[in-house]
C-alpha cells in the first residue's frame, strides 16, 4: 500500500466540472486543468462549430504533440551535454 497522499480537486474545464484525483499538489492540478481549458478554448475559437468530443481529441493531440517536441529537445540537449563532458 502506498503512503503517498492523494488530493481530490474539483476543476472546471470548458464549462464542465471534473473531480481530479492525484498525488500532485492542488495548485499543480488546478494549473494543469487551466492549461487544458485554455487550449480547448483556443481551438474552439478557431473552429466554433466543433463538437465537444472532437474538440477534446484535438486538444489531446495538441498536448501530446507538444510533449513529444519537448521530450525530443530534452534528449537532444542531454546528448549535447554528455558530449561536452567528454
Amino acid at each position: 500500500m502506498s503512503n503517498t497522499q492523494k488530493n481530490r480537486i474539483t476543476v472546471d474545464i470548458y464549462g464542465q466540472q471534473y473531480v481530479i484525483l492525484g498525488t500532485e499538489s492542488p495548485s499543480h492540478i488546478r494549473y494543469v486543468a487551466s492549461l487544458v481549458n485554455a487550449k480547448m478554448r483556443e481551438i474552439s475559437s478557431k473552429n466554433p462549430g466543433l463538437e465537444v468530443n472532437k474538440l477534446a481529441v484535438l486538444t489531446a493531440v495538441n498536448a501530446v504533440n507538444d510533449y513529444i517536441k519537448i521530450k525530443e529537445e530534452l534528449e537532444r540537449l542531454t546528448i549535447e551535454l554528455q558530449k561536452e563532458k567528454e
